[in-house]
């Protein structure tokens, strides 16, 4: 890859080794030599492996989440925004998320990270309940069992039971959105 790599390319082979490796995969060394680069390219950009798992964690919010909920608020009224997320939300590979929430149950650091993106995520569903009509309390009850199936979904194994046709997303978004 050379060495003139950035920080996003650190974050992101860092993204990838925690997903292949887990949390005891974010190792200065083994990193380095797998991207072949020394490990100066490393320190050139961070602190110290602390600095590097906090900007990593801090990486992974803004492009698992952020980036999401901002590209659903530059649309502004759009009916079709929880059927786009739902297709999104279960059109990714789980592996990343298994890894954050496994290095989470060991980790307080990690653990309110994700707890802060979680409520984030359930609350940004919740207002898009709301905004295609419903009260506010049945779609704090959707919204969170939403996030439940999200969630499940990274916990299943047998790769014929981990995506549903466009269609079947489809015709979930409309039992979540409709007021009812």
């Amino acid at each position: 890859m050379g060495d003139r790599l950035t920080k996003l390319d650190w974050l992101k082979h860092g993204l990838r080794t925690l997903a292949n490796d887990g949390p005891g995969g974010l190792k200065v060394g083994p990193m380095a030599a797998k991207l072949n680069v020394s490990r100066g390219s490393f320190y050139w950009h961070f602190q110290d492996i602390e600095d590097f798992r906090s900007e990593l964690l801090q990486h992974w919010q803004e492009t698992s989440t952020d980036q999401i909920i901002d590209a659903l608020d530059a649309r502004p009224g759009d009916p079709d925004r929880l059927r786009d997320l739902l297709h999104q939300a279960f059109d990714r590979q789980p592996r990343l998320d298994r890894a954050i929430r496994s290095w989470a149950a060991h980790d307080k650091y990690v653990a309110g990270i994700v707890a802060a993106v979680d409520e984030r995520r359930i609350a940004r569903v919740a207002r898009l309940l709301v905004d295609a009509g419903m009260d506010t309390t049945r779609a704090a009850h959707r919204a969170l069992f939403f996030y439940w199936a999200f969630l499940g979904q990274a916990a299943v194994v047998d790769q014929r039971h981990t995506s549903l046709p466009k269609e079947a997303l489809n015709d979930i978004a409309h039992l979540f959105g409709g007021p009812d």
